[in-house]
């Protein structure tokens, strides 16, 4: 791995937690609760389920936390990839990245959003995939404007989803028609609900795809002031913010509708909208639920090109993709490549389909890259830094958690989980191809990554 560029360094720690933030809570805040109900039939096990879950997920985050403070520079999980496994394995990450994961999230955040705006917007009904793609682009030209109007933006639309869920959490307890009986029986499972071992294994999917992207704040490493400092609490406070708003969210939509009323996700949240504000509240629920989807797909679009930035100067990816706009400074080409990408899989997929075609290659990866900190440890024990507290206890426990939770997912959809593996060892002869060239591209200069 080459050392790091020298580029100024914008982002403070609100800005770097509000990437965590606004990517992880997308549109899982508002379907998880539904489908935890409607699995685990009370409300101590899925509030239990959602504390359990946000302590694996903390410790995953004090995880990168150490990580990030050890190797400060973009790319993030690759970088730590590399450190600990190799340049093969790395590239896989990338390769898996960029035509896998990056754009499968795009994506699905796209229709999902597109969904939420046939329900606030009737008549755009028919037109779901249109307006997904329409999300896709607008959002990657406002991230081609450049790193300040991107991370202004994203600020802006962070803070107002925040305040928008808590503004729905306290007008569920004051102004709407719900009550505490919701939560009587709370411990003890309605009947004729699903076995509780396979009600907890479909909540850890759901939980860790509500959860799943706060470790992507990492990819911008290089323009973070004092990344070895503000990273790691970058991680927690934003680890800490998404589970009390899941939380929360969660305790006002059951105050809302009673556990055995819940059909499924959908349908509790229409129902959770009309208890909160009568008949326009699915159509105002909706708009919130955009807001959200809006600025987590904003935040991935603004990272998750940075790592093929990082890639290209490692001359593993075409150095055309390093190339950064000269009024603007930001990786413009890489962010085209990432939208183009993400369109077509808009055009070729459905939301469950692209959910399950990514994130079992996505888990592993991770995984790998948590274990990261067991070789970083070994090789380099009194490195300066943030620790990670609890080690060796605390990485493992993550590790594992993504581990089940990849397996819950290979078991109930296996053929797209299989056609995602078997597009990331494509990349293996691809790789042998490179090395065998020595690079993609002529060596690309490490200045700033803007």
């Amino acid at each position: 791995m080459k050392g790091s560029g020298g580029s100024p360094r914008k982002v403070g720690l609100l800005t770097a937690a509000a990437l965590v933030v606004g990517h992880t809570i997308g549109v899982g805040i508002f379907l998880t609760p539904g489908q935890f109900l409607g699995a685990l039939a009370s409300p101590a096990w899925t509030l239990g389920l959602w504390l359990t879950c946000g302590a694996f997920v903390l410790a995953g985050a004090l995880t990168f936390g150490e990580l990030a403070s050890r190797y400060p520079r973009s790319g993030g999980l690759y970088v730590y990839l590399h450190e600990a496994w190799g340049e093969r394995v790395a590239f896989l990450y990338g390769w898996q990245s960029l035509l896998v994961m990056d754009p499968g999230v795009t994506a699905a955040l796209a229709l999902g959003l597109s969904e939420y705006l046939v329900v606030a917007w009737p008549a755009a009904a028919g037109s779901e995939k249109w307006l997904a793609l329409g999300a896709i682009w607008a959002l990657a030209l406002v991230n081609m404007a450049g790193l300040k109007v991107s991370a202004r933006t994203l600020n802006a639309l962070t803070l107002a989803k925040v305040a928008a869920l808590v503004a729905i959490v306290a007008a569920s307890f004051t102004v709407a028609s719900g009550s505490w009986s919701h939560f009587v029986p709370f411990s003890v499972r309605r009947p004729g609900a699903p076995p509780i071992g396979e009600a907890i294994a479909l909540g850890l999917a759901g939980a860790f795809y509500s959860f799943g992207g706060f470790w992507e704040a990492s990819r911008v490493a290089e323009e973070i002031r004092d990344p070895r400092r503000l990273l790691p609490s970058a991680f927690a406070l934003g680890v800490g913010i998404v589970t009390a708003l899941y939380v929360a969210t969660t305790v006002a939509f059951l105050y809302l509708v009673p556990a055995e009323q819940v059909p499924d996700a959908a349908e509790f949240g229409r129902r959770a909208g009309r208890a909160l504000l009568g008949e326009s509240g699915p159509a105002v629920l909706a708009w919130i639920v955009a807001l959200s989807v809006v600025a987590s797909a904003l935040a991935l679009l603004l990272m998750a090109p940075r790592l093929y930035v990082a890639m290209s100067r490692d001359r593993l990816f075409p150095a055309a993709l390093a190339s950064l706009d000269p009024r603007t400074g930001a990786p413009a080409r890489a962010t085209a490549v990432l939208a183009g990408l993400s369109s077509l899989y808009v055009l070729s997929g459905s939301f469950p389909q692209i959910v399950a075609f990514f994130m079992c290659t996505a888990l592993v990866f991770v995984a790998l890259a948590a274990a990261a900190i067991f070789v970083a440890r070994r090789r380099d024990p009194d490195t300066p830094g943030f620790r990670a507290p609890g080690y060796p206890v605390t990485p493992a426990l993550f590790v594992l958690f993504l581990v089940a939770v990849a397996a819950v997912i290979a078991l109930a959809r296996p053929v797209p989980a299989v056609a995602g593996f078997a597009l990331v060892l494509i990349g293996l002869p691809v790789y042998g191809l490179l090395a065998a060239r020595g690079s993609m591209g002529s060596p690309v200069s490490r200045g700033g990554t803007s």
